[in-house]
């Protein structure tokens, strides 16, 4: 959803995205069927307190790709009970990282809350593990 910042005349308008930044510059579609965004269930998550930052450690079953792991900054709305059988959208294509003694393969999309504490991403029906979005 895009909000308008009223400024004046409509050359003056700033388009801006809900969290008040700026939109990216326009990409080419190309650029976006490089990030490889994958469907996956939760199949294992538990508190990470190695972590910096308040994070659960995950384990995701992404279908054909396996089982990835993630560290996510998402304790604020969920508990690890909960997230178990959750189905998430993950970038599976990017650099794993290591967060403190954990190697995060995946990043599993959320947006921000009116707090800045992250709301996964749903998805509103079944789709198998390992699905790609398009």
């Amino acid at each position: 959803m895009l909000i308008f910042a009223d400024i004046g005349n409509f050359l003056d308008r700033l388009r801006i995205s809900m969290d008040k930044h700026p939109i990216s510059g326009t990409i080419q579609f190309s650029d976006f069927q490089r990030v490889d965004l994958r469907a996956g269930t939760i199949v294992r998550a538990e508190k990470f307190p190695e972590a910096r930052k308040p994070a659960y450690k995950l384990w995701v079953d992404l279908g054909p790709l396996g089982i990835k792991t993630s560290s996510a900054q998402i304790t604020a709305h969920y508990n690890p009970d909960i997230l178990i059988g959750r189905q998430v959208l993950c970038v599976v294509n990017f650099e794993p990282r290591k967060i403190a003694n954990f190697r995060s393969e995946v990043l599993i999309t959320g947006f921000p809350d009116e707090k800045n504490n992250v709301v996964l991403c749903g998805i509103d029906k079944s789709v198998p593990n390992g699905a790609r979005l398009f």
